[in-house]
């Protein structure tokens, strides 16, 4: 059943469930943040309504800047910016941000420990149409291996509102990953959201749990499906809301492999360098248990619709119900 404590949609698995990009939820999320902190300053590269910076720009329209088509200079005169005490949100596509500028996020942003957002948006795979060249499927992984740089995934837009608002506060060089498409809303502006705390959003109501899923992002919901199902047939599942990839909360890890000794994480970005590759980082060491990984596996994006590419790549209710079948055999 969904956990009561952290006061999720209740019409989830509903036809009329709200839906709503992550990107927008970091847009409105921003405009609060800069209300509390005349600090914050938001910096895009010639997408600003794509990417839904352009609420800030309607509010604050003196502290926003059109870098341009320059992702390069975007991350370096964020870094400078927040050298001189301001907060930037420098944001593009993920393919370009942090996928172009990669070397100057690492050198003059997590290398100088300036506490610059880099925000990237339409990531993963349903981007649909616009193709492999635009798919963002390696983002968690390039970003996650620099020093000092934390990573947040929201799960939905309430979510990425909160987030955004969090990460706000802290002084760290952050990373937050945004999705295009309109899903599922899953949580609702009473659910709480912390860095580095993991969410256990669905535990079986009346038996123990035989998996654990851990996932990320959007697809979470397809996750929240798979495990509706499995309790109708008397297979309890557990999902952990994994939001930020880095700090992991390596304790939430641990304690879903000892109670249920199976692992699966499902994402949507590449099976290597991504959230599987950080939880098994952590089980290796910890608590090895059987594991599966549901991702894009060693491949390029490519167009299609969003619904046509994730059953591709095994990201759909089919796709992660077999994976879960399969661990439990």
């Amino acid at each position: 059943m969904l956990n009561p404590k952290l006061k999720l949609n209740e019409k989830l698995f509903s036809e009329d469930c709200e839906k709503k990009p992550t990107r927008n939820g970091f847009g409105e999320g921003l405009v609060k943040a800069g209300k509390k902190n005349k600090q914050i300053v938001a910096l895009c590269c010639d997408l600003t309504e794509s990417v839904r910076m352009h609420f800030f720009k309607e509010a604050y329209p003196e502290r926003f800047i059109e870098v341009g088509v320059a992702e390069q200079n975007l991350a370096s005169v964020a870094s400078g910016m927040a050298a001189m005490g301001k907060i930037p949100f420098a944001a593009s596509y993920a393919m370009f941000n942090p996928g172009r500028n990669w070397e100057q996020i690492r050198t003059t942003v997590a290398y100088n420990n300036v506490p610059v957002k880099i925000v990237g948006g339409h990531a993963g795979v349903s981007v649909a149409q616009d193709g492999g060249t635009h798919q963002a499927i390696e983002d968690i992984a390039i970003t996650r291996v620099i020093p000092r740089m934390e990573v947040i995934v929201p799960v939905d837009a309430h979510q990425a509102d909160l987030a955004t608002q969090a990460i706000a506060q802290t002084d760290a060089p952050t990373y937050i990953r945004l999705e295009k498409q309109k899903t599922r809303v899953i949580t609702t502006p009473k659910t709480p959201f912390e860095i580095g705390r993991a969410q256990v959003l669905w535990e079986p109501e009346t038996m123990s749990a035989r998996v654990g899923i851990i996932s990320c992002g959007s697809v979470t919901a397809t996750v929240l499906d798979v495990a509706h199902y499995f309790e109708e047939k008397g297979i309890g599942v557990k999902v952990l809301n994994m939001h930020t990839i880095k700090p992991m909360d390596k304790e939430a890890v641990i304690a879903l492999a000892k109670e249920t000794e199976r692992i699966v994480t499902v994402e949507e970005h590449q099976r290597a360098g991504g959230l599987g590759s950080a939880v098994a980082e952590v089980l290796v060491e910890n608590h090895p248990v059987p594991m599966r990984m549901c991702g894009v596996d060693d491949v390029f994006g490519e167009s299609g619709t969003a619904d046509e590419l994730l059953a591709k790549h095994g990201l759909d209710f089919n796709g992660i119900k077999e994976v879960v079948e399969d661990i439990m055999r």
